[in-house]
């Protein structure tokens, strides 16, 4: 780039955005890269500050910064993600739509070491909306050594795509609350209900409840009816504790052929339990889901919807961010839990 003072850039072409801001109206480009100045562009750039301007003069093996973010996205982006821009040398990346967000944390790093590139996410694993801006990437400067924009593609190559999103799916689920109090209609169940509307959240149907008193093998003898019956995904609610009526997670753990772990370091969710029964997850949600509005199933049942298989790794992570403060306005996702 060569910098020419405004007067002597009649003609010439610009070699990025100027930014003009109107504080409480406006901010955006004023002037756009590629824009031949004109004469009577002289008394705005010098209203917004501009006593020089740089000349686009690249010489090979050098990459203009809306180039350099284009390849970077390009080679960065994956499923359900939207490319928006370059803008102001900055391209931002959109979910396409809902689901969760996946970051590489690994390949993010790799790109983040190279001097003079930065690439901004949300946290991983978190629930975005369609269109919601999920991240954004540009180089500092105006211009950069191609040989660097390589080094981004070849870590995409090598470590994979950074950012994408992956969808919720609509999943035939079936519940089973147990308890010897609720089966005998002793009490109401107050658990069903308040599944219902969560799982309606993620835009699937409760298709079927049944209930089952504190015995291990009539809560197996329920399992293995919904596994019948074509459910995908099991939730058992209720008996999850170590009082010695609660016989779930002793069902659970009979039926299953992969128990992946009983008790995670996430509060409220303590006591919760993940198993696999024919790749079927069979979930087992503690009390504190039927109090509180957010709980460790609010972090682990949508990664199960976007067709990820739990691992006891997974559920350990959280306890790095596994405290919910219980705000007196929740405001999740955009929190700190399971981050």
């Amino acid at each position: 780039m060569k910098k020419v003072r405004v007067e002597d850039a009649v003609g010439m072409v610009l070699a990025h955005d100027l930014t003009k801001i109107i504080p409480g109206k406006f901010k955006g480009a004023a002037f756009k890269k590629g824009h031949i100045i004109e004469e009577k562009d002289i008394i705005e750039l010098k209203s917004m500050g501009k006593n020089h301007v740089y000349i686009l003069e690249i010489n090979e093996g050098i990459i203009h910064e809306d180039d350099a973010a284009i390849k970077i996205a390009k080679a960065a982006s994956g499923e359900n993600i939207i490319l928006q821009g370059p803008s102001e040398g900055k391209i931002n990346f959109i979910a396409e739509k809902r689901g969760i967000l996946k970051v590489n944390e690994r390949a993010l790093y790799k790109i983040n070491s190279i001097e003079m590139i930065m690439f901004a996410t949300l946290h991983n694993n978190t629930i975005v909306d369609k269109n919601k801006s999920v991240g954004g990437t540009r180089i500092i400067p105006l211009t950069i050594e191609k040989e660097k924009i390589d080094e981004v593609e070849n870590i995409c190559k090598e470590y994979g795509k950074v950012i994408s999103v992956k969808e919720f799916k609509s999943c035939k689920v079936g519940l089973i609350v147990t308890g010897t109090e609720v089966y005998e209609k002793r009490i109401t169940d107050k658990f069903g209900p308040v599944l219902k509307n969560k799982i309606s959240e993620y835009q699937c149907t409760l298709d079927i409840i049944k209930y089952a008193r504190d015995d291990k093998e009539a809560i197996k003898n329920v399992i293995e009816d919904l596994i019948d019956e074509g459910c995908e995904i099991i939730l058992l609610s209720g008996g999850m504790s170590v009082d010695a009526d609660d016989v779930t997670p002793s069902a659970i753990k009979d039926v299953a052929d992969n128990v992946i772990i009983y008790g995670a370091p996430v509060l409220p969710g303590a006591m919760f339990m993940m198993a696999y029964k024919n790749n079927i997850p069979l979930i087992g949600i503690p009390a504190c889901g039927m109090y509180y509005k957010i709980t460790i199933f609010d972090l682990i049942f949508p990664r199960i919807l976007a067709g990820e298989i739990i691992t006891r790794d997974d559920i350990i992570r959280l306890g790095h961010g596994g405290y919910c403060e219980s705000c007196k306005e929740c405001r999740f996702p955009s929190c700190s839990f399971g981050k």
